[in-house]
């Protein structure tokens, strides 16, 4: 009996049925899944510096957005670029690029796309900008238009940036 109220004194608990997946060192965390011997009085540990909440850090692939119990999932929520890739350039018929623009993140957002349009020695026409709504693990297809026919007649690639931020 002295050997429960020590332990429960100290922080630490004994744990019945969690095997290894749950170790992370120095023990003293505390589950409300777990079975507490009838000599903890509160069902949970107190004090101590080994803590007295828990945080499953394996299942965090598990929550998709805000937060989840005591965690909470900022990575989740944070915003990534876009990655573009170029479809079709613009021609003197049509005087836009197209791109693919891919959100990598759950959560839709709006993303600026920019394509240098860029003569036949690279140099640029036109640097022209959009922002396009694009849906959580999303990919759209957008137009970036040129001021016009006449750039697009001088227009001999294009070369979208490879990334578009979040606005």
């Amino acid at each position: 009996m002295t050997v429960f109220v020590a332990l429960a004194l100290t922080g630490f608990s004994t744990s019945r049925g969690h095997g290894s997946r749950h170790s992370g060192g120095g023990g003293g965390c505390s589950s409300s899944g777990q079975d507490h011997d009838s000599s903890s009085s509160s069902g949970s540990t107190s004090g101590g510096s080994s803590g007295s909440t828990y945080h499953d850090y394996d299942d965090d692939d598990d929550v998709t957005g805000g937060t989840s119990g005591g965690g909470s999932s900022s990575t989740s929520t944070t915003r990534r670029d876009a990655s573009v890739e170029l479809i079709t350039c613009a021609t003197p018929g049509e005087a836009y690029a197209t791109v693919e623009v891919t959100n990598p993140g759950p959560a839709g957002a709006y993303f600026t796309v920019t394509v240098d349009f860029l003569d036949a020695g690279s140099r640029t026409v036109e640097r022209r900008s959009t922002d396009e709504y694009v849906g959580g693990n999303d990919t759209a297809t957008v137009q970036v238009a040129l001021s016009g026919p006449a750039a697009a007649a001088k227009v001999d690639h294009c070369d979208p940036e490879p990334y578009a931020p979040a606005t």
